[in-house]
This record gives structure tokens, C-alpha cells and sequence, in this order.
């Protein structure tokens, strides 16, 4: 399978890494060029894995060489006319999330996909990290999910905001967890290091009658990556950073307050943790689980997905419907960020179209 990336930067590098890696291991790929405007960078490409590195897409599918599928890494600006092009030319795609910058970009793709036939992957990472995968069938009915994704400030992807930065992967994970319709979307946001929003909190409630927090922020001290939620008579608590999965159910024996408290979303893992300390042992009623998890990188499972679909012709993974709909949650977070920004009296502080 002959495939090409498109950006070369912060993220394309690393989906550059693991189509080498593939080629080298003899998994049936080969990476014949790249697309990248920075002549420096281009140069470094070219230099490293010994491909042609071309500034444009055009000037790339002008070589003709006979590609079956590529990775677009450019900035979300111009996922869509770098997609769009690459899609007409008949290649398949994995998309480097959000899937476009605007509804009307995502569903002239999803057009464009389904018109020739082709495979159209976002790439929301973090739907193919170990911990993920191995929690997903042991899913029943998550009813509170606390999300918090924080990292340093870094000049990358300054583009977009955190929402679609950050929270992006998140709204992915428990709108696929959920599998409910949205009722309703409150936020707020502020930017500090930078013209765009930089720090978020959300909460979403869905038709089920199950509630979503969220905390993204990219000028945080520290860097997290969890997601924990609730069940009933279940807790699960995810890092996707240490791909660590603990489960903790809850047997008939549990104090009724308890349960209830856990199944409010008012009790998390530290005092359940607390619970069971006294006396070096489990609290009755309180059983502890560390379900297996596979280790793995995330990327090279999600590429390793992707080219498993475009050989089978099967839906992949992650759709592009599901990428969509990310990205549909991902503006009206947004949009409720403006109307509190203004209820708030900070439309001058608070700029989203900078």
C-alpha cells in the first residue's frame, strides 16, 4: 500500500515515524512522499526517510505515483481543501482531528467520501489508547463521566482553540460511551496565553439523562490526561497517559448512603480509596479491579486500524459521521462560550474570531 502524509509538523512527523516503522517491520506499506511547505522542514523529511517531499498537493498528485491512501497533518484550517483534493484524486484518508474546521467543510467531505467511494477516518487518537479498548466491553450504563485534559503551553496548534485542541478527544470518547442525543451544552472559556479560548469547562447533558464535565486547558502547570465515569453500582477511572484502567464495583453489601453518594457522581476515587485503606483490605462491599490493558502507542493503532479498513473497504473504527458529530459538540461548546462570555461582560476580553 503506497501511502503519502500531508504535514509535516508537530503531529504529521510522528504519522511520517510509524509508516516507516510499518514499512520497515514488512507490514505491507510503503511511504513514497510527504507534503510540506516549510522548506526547512521539507528538506529535513526528505533528508530523513529518503522520499520526495513536495510544498503543495497539487504538485504531489502531479507526480503520479500511483497512491493508495494518505494521513492529512496539516493545520485545521486546511483540512478541508487538502482533503477535498486528495479525496477527488481517489485516495483514502485518515484526517488528523477535528475532522474540518466548520460543519459545512466536515459534510462536503463526508460527501466527497461517499461519492467515490472512499475511506474517511478522523484521527480522534485517543478512541484506539489500551485503556480505551479494553474498557469498552465492560461498558453498561455510564451516567456521569468528569473529564480533565490539561497540558503546558506550547506555540502548537494555536490555530484552534482548546476545544478543539484538547476537549475534542474527550467529547469523542463519551459521546461514543453515552450513545445519546445532546439536550444541552452550558460553558465557559477564557483565552490567556493566547487570542483563542485556552482554558474550558463544559457540562453536557444528554437525552438519557446522563451528565458530562469537562476541564481542557493548554496553560496548566501540569499535564493530565483522565477520564472517570459512573455506572450503576460501577466506577471507572482512566489515565491515558499510564494507559491505566481501575474499575471498582459495588456488591449488595455496601452501605445504601454510599451508593448512593457513588451513583450522585459525589463520591470519586480518592474517598472510595479512603474507604477501603482502613485495615489494609477492601471495605466490604467495595471490590477493586485492575482489568488487563494491552500496551501500545496509540497512533500506530489507530494507523494500523486505518489501513486495516482501506484493505477490507470495511467502516473504519472511528467514522466520519462520528468525527462530525465531535466536531458539531465541539461549536456549540463554543457558541456557549460566547453567550456566556457576553452575559459576563467580556466581549472585549473574550475574542473568538482572533
Amino acid at each position: 500500500m503506497r501511502i503519502a502524509v500531508a504535514g509535516a509538523g508537530a503531529f504529521g512527523r510522528n504519522h511520517l515515524r510509524v509508516y516507516r516503522e510499518l514499512e520497515t517491520a514488512g507490514l505491507g506499506v510503503c511511504l513514497v512522499a510527504a507534503v510540506e511547505p516549510d522548506p526547512a522542514r521539507a528538506a529535513a523529511k526528505a533528508a530523513k526517510y529518503a522520499i520526495p517531499v513536495y510544498p503543495t498537493v497539487v504538485e504531489l498528485l502531479a507526480a503520479d505515483l500511483h497512491l493508495d491512501a494518505a494521513s492529512v497533518a496539516v493545520p485545521t484550517v486546511h483540512h478541508h481543501a487538502v482533503a477535498s483534493e486528495l479525496l477527488e484524486a481517489g485516495l483514502d484518508l485518515l484526517v488528523e482531528k477535528p475532522l474540518a474546521a466548520s460543519l459545512a467543510e466536515a459534510d462536503e467531505l463526508l460527501a466527497l467520501a461517499a461519492r467515490h467511494g472512499r475511506i474517511l477516518q478522523p484521527g480522534h487518537l485517543e478512541r484506539f489508547n489500551p485503556a480505551v479498548l479494553a474498557v469498552e466491553p465492560r461498558l453498561r450504563r455510564p451516567m456521569f463521566f468528569e473529564s480533565h485534559r490539561l497540558s503546558i503551553f506550547t506555540p502548537r496548534a494555536l490555530d484552534v482553540d482548546v476545544v478543539l485542541d484538547l476537549m475534542i478527544h474527550d467529547l469523542d470518547i463519551v459521546l461514543t460511551f453515552a450513545a445519546s442525543p445532546v439536550r444541552e451544552v452550558r460553558a465557559v472559556g477564557l483565552p490567556i496565553l493566547s487570542p483563542k479560548v485556552d482554558i474550558a469547562n463544559v457540562r453536557v447533558e444528554f437525552e438519557s439523562g446522563c451528565v458530562a464535565n469537562f476541564t481542557a486547558s493548554r496553560v496548566s502547570t501540569e499535564r493530565v490526561r483522565k477520564l472517570r465515569f459512573f455506572e450503576p453500582r460501577q466506577y471507572v477511572s482512566i489515565d491515558y497517559a499510564r494507559q491505566d484502567l481501575l474499575v471498582i464495583r459495588l456488591d449488595d453489601a455496601i452501605p445504601a448512603e454510599i451508593a448512593a453518594a457513588v451513583a450522585a457522581g459525589a463520591m470519586d476515587l480518592a474517598a472510595l480509596a479512603k474507604l477501603a485503606a482502613a485495615g489494609g483490605h477492601p471495605s466490604p462491599g467495595l471490590a477493586f479491579v485492575k482489568p488487563p490493558v494491552t500496551p501500545g502507542e496509540p497512533l500506530r493503532l489507530e494507523i494500523e486500524s486505518f489501513l486495516d479498513a482501506v484493505r477490507t473497504r470495511q467502516q473504519p473504527r472511528v467514522t466520519a459521521l462520528q468525527g462530525r458529530n465531535a466536531l458539531a459538540l465541539a461549536l456549540e461548546i463554543q457558541a456557549s462560550m460566547v453567550a456566556h462570555a457576553h452575559r459576563a461582560g467580556l466581549d472585549d476580553f473574550f475574542n473568538p474570531g482572533a
